[in-house]
């Protein structure tokens, strides 16, 4: 939060320092089932407020699309793998 606070928008924000907030009693009572529940709604809100941050800083094409990585390639779709092989130069020591 103190690094990208100024980047997240309020009520994402909000979301975030609640669940902070969820976390820090469901530690302080010590109750397991509380605190992964805590962690679930913590880790949904900085998820979405990661992909505000993403899109703020270019990430996604006007088309709404990913934008390419520093190597070159970019993701086709959200859901599919790609893999990124590249055949290098090697030499076996023996």
């Amino acid at each position: 939060m103190k690094e990208y606070g100024d980047k997240i928008p309020a009520d994402k924000k909000g979301a975030i320092e609640t669940g902070v907030a969820k976390l820090k009693e469901a530690h302080k009572s010590q109750d397991i089932p509380t605190i992964d529940t805590a962690m679930a709604e913590l880790n949904a809100a900085w998820t979405a407020a990661s992909q505000d941050i993403y899109n703020a800083q270019g990430g996604a094409q006007p088309d709404g699309q990913p934008g390419a990585d520093s190597n070159g390639g970019g993701q086709q779709n959200a859901g599919a793998k790609e893999d990124n092989v590249t055949d290098v130069p090697y030499e076996e020591v023996k």
